[in-house]
């Protein structure tokens, strides 16, 4: 089963789309899911220190597990008024 991931503002521009999926592998967590998406995308390494992350809809730290079927969301900062 495969981990679906969301990507949003600067993070969809610089990986040229705002939906992906990614197999899911035994023991994932957050950052190791990241990881895998910065290896298939290197130009999203500047984004690191600022990204959220929400799983299922949850807001969560990088060392949460991420059960296979979830949605991942990399949230980077946005600005507006």
């Amino acid at each position: 089963m495969d981990v679906t991931i969301l990507l949003f503002a600067s993070i969809a521009e610089k990986a040229g789309s705002r939906k992906l999926s990614l197999p899911s592998e035994p023991g994932d967590t957050v950052a190791k899911v990241r990881d895998r998406l910065l290896e298939r995308f290197p130009q999203l390494v500047d984004s690191l220190p600022t990204l959220l992350y929400a799983l299922n809809e949850e807001y969560v730290k990088e060392w949460e597990p991420v059960p296979a079927g979830s949605t991942l969301a990399l949230i980077p900062p946005v600005s507006g008024g």
